[in-house]
């Protein structure tokens, strides 16, 4: 498809494409949280520090229901940058998706049904660990039950993440396995030495090669809960990781627990796969032999500077829009062209 580019092993991308062309897809969202995110500088993620716990919830809220109910703005940027959320559910809705969140230690519960992991939030990396070694165990063992039963309900299924901050623990995970790593931000100007001197100072205490403690010390709750899911996912059905850097870092720690990378691709915007301060495709290539197909999205055509903004280094991905938008096409055979004019009909809807 003209509109799906493939990177790394394009053979793959085209075998993963051929088998869930016009098939079944579910869409889930893991919400999570991670003090690091409070940091000053380090995410644009809410519009003001008090509002980046809502950022998950607020995301969850907005794909189900259009509009968000744990708080009453609308999820933007004071100058009309919107969440990138509206393209997940711009894509969802036109492909009839059904969608489940699950709560991975979000600090704020989302006011809709979920499957709540029971994990408290991840702390912030600069001072302390993330979490114990004994909820990442639980995260893990958790998402292999979910991921057995979402897996046996659909033929492919898409998993996206929402959880501010969560770029910086995704280095501090990738680097405390050996990767080297630049990864992606939500603004043009990549704050990646401040991310890096996060984690160069957490991780000092990392006093072993134990997967568990590594992802303990540097992660957040929805690195083992995702990796969880895709182990268990990934022998019954397919999977498209849908996000970023934060991608990478799951299948880092999945490969560490037994996950072997079968029937699994990445699915991103074409703004990451782009970025030229990021090395997405070289770090994902560092783990596995793994397809990343892109989403070529046309937001820089957009009439709405909102969303061409995505095109000039701003947001980029975020809430698995890349990987639906992906799937939208994939089951529906529609192009970006359409999805770039739903979106805009989405966007003047809310605002």
């Amino acid at each position: 498809m003209q509109d799906i580019e493939i990177l790394g092993n394009r053979k793959a991308g085209l075998d993963f494409i051929d088998k869930t062309k016009q098939k079944r897809f579910a869409f889930s969202l893991v919400i999570s949280y991670t003090a690091t995110s409070e940091t000053p500088g380090i995410t644009v993620a809410g519009e003001h520090p008090d509002l980046i716990k809502y950022t998950g919830p607020a995301d969850a809220e907005f794909i189900h229901y259009g509009h968000c109910k744990s708080i009453s703005v609308i999820p933007m940027t004071p100058d009309g940058k919107p969440t990138p959320a509206l393209l997940t559910k711009t894509a969802l809705e036109a492909a009839s998706i059904p969608s489940i969140i699950i709560n991975a230690g979000s600090k704020i519960q989302p006011k809709l049904p979920f499957i709540d992991m029971k994990l408290e939030y991840g702390k912030n990396i600069s001072d302390e660990p993330a979490l114990s070694q004994e909820d990442i165990r639980k995260a893990v063992e958790y998402g292999r039950i979910i991921g057995r039963f979402l897996g046996a309900s659909t033929d492919c299924l898409v998993i996206g993440e929402s959880i501010p901050g969560g770029t910086t623990t995704a280095l501090g995970v990738l680097e405390g396995f050996g990767l080297k790593a630049l990864v992606s931000s939500s603004m043009p100007d990549n704050p990646f030495h401040l991310k890096s001197e996060i984690v160069k100072n957490a991780l000092k205490r990392v006093q072993s090669n134990d997967p568990f403690d590594i992802v303990a010390q540097l992660g957040d709750p929805m690195i083992p809960t995702v990796a969880g899911i895709l182990s268990t996912c990934s022998e019954i059905t397919n999977v498209l990781l849908a996000g970023g850097t934060q991608m990478a870092a799951v299948l880092c720690f999945a490969k560490s627990i037994g996950f072997g990378g079968k029937n699994t691709a990445v699915g991103t915007t074409s703004y990451v796969a782009d970025d030229k301060s990021a090395n997405l495709e070289d770090t994902i290539a560092q783990i596995f032999d793994l397809p990343i197909l892109v989403a070529k999205l046309r937001l820089g055509q957009s009439k709405i500077s909102g969303l061409r903004s995505y095109a000039e280094g701003f947001v980029k991905e975020g809430a698995g829009a890349g990987g639906a938008s992906i799937a939208c096409m994939l089951k529906t055979g529609i192009g970006t062209e359409k999805l770039l004019s739903l979106t805009e009909k989405e966007y003047l809807r809310i605002t």
